[in-house]
C-alpha cells in the first residue's frame, strides 16, 4: 500500500515539475517580448524624436542660410557665408537619423563591436548576481538602521 501511494506522489511530483518548468518557460518568453516591444517602442520614439527635431532645425537652417547668404552678397563679405558649413554638416545628419541608413549602420556596428569587441561590453565587477545584490540590500539595512537610533 505505501509503495502504491509513493508511486502515486512521485508522478504528481513529476507532473507539478513539468507544469511549473512549463510555466517558468511561459513566463520567460513573455518578458523577453515585453521588453522587445519596450525596446521597439523606445527605438520608435527616438525616430519620431529625431523627425521632429529635423523641422525645426530645418526651418532655422533654411531662415539662417538664407539670412547669411543675403548678408553676404549685400556686405560682400563671404565670411558671413561661412556658418551655413557647420549646420548644414548637423542637418545632414539629422536628416540621415531621421530618415535615412543612419540607424542600420549603427546596428551593424554595433553587431560587429559585440562579435569582435565583446570585452568592451563586460560591467565593472561582473553580471550582478544573487549574493552581490543581498550584500548591497544588506548594508544599506545596515545603514537605514544606524541612521534611525
Amino acid at each position: 500500500m505505501g509503495f502504491m501511494l509513493s508511486k502515486s506522489m512521485d508522478q504528481n511530483f513529476k507532473k507539478q515539475q513539468e507544469f511549473m518548468l512549463h510555466n517558468a518557460r511561459l513566463q520567460m518568453e513573455r518578458q523577453i517580448l515585453m521588453q522587445n516591444q519596450m525596446r521597439e517602442r523606445q527605438m520608435a520614439m527616438q525616430i519620431a524624436w529625431s523627425r521632429e527635431f529635423l523641422k525645426y532645425y530645418g526651418a532655422f537652417f533654411s531662415l539662417a542660410a538664407l539670412g547669411l547668404t543675403i548678408g553676404a552678397i549685400k556686405k560682400k563679405k563671404s565670411v558671413l557665408f561661412a556658418p551655413v558649413v557647420p549646420l548644414s554638416f548637423v542637418l545632414v545628419y539629422q536628416m540621415d537619423m531621421a530618415y535615412g541608413t543612419l540607424i542600420y549602420r549603427m546596428r551593424g556596428e554595433a553587431e560587429s563591436i559585440m562579435v569582435a569587441e565583446h570585452d568592451r561590453l563586460d560591467l565593472p565587477h561582473g553580471v550582478p548576481n544573487f549574493e552581490s545584490i543581498e550584500k548591497a540590500r544588506r548594508a544599506k539595512a545596515a545603514l537605514g538602521s544606524l541612521f534611525e537610533k
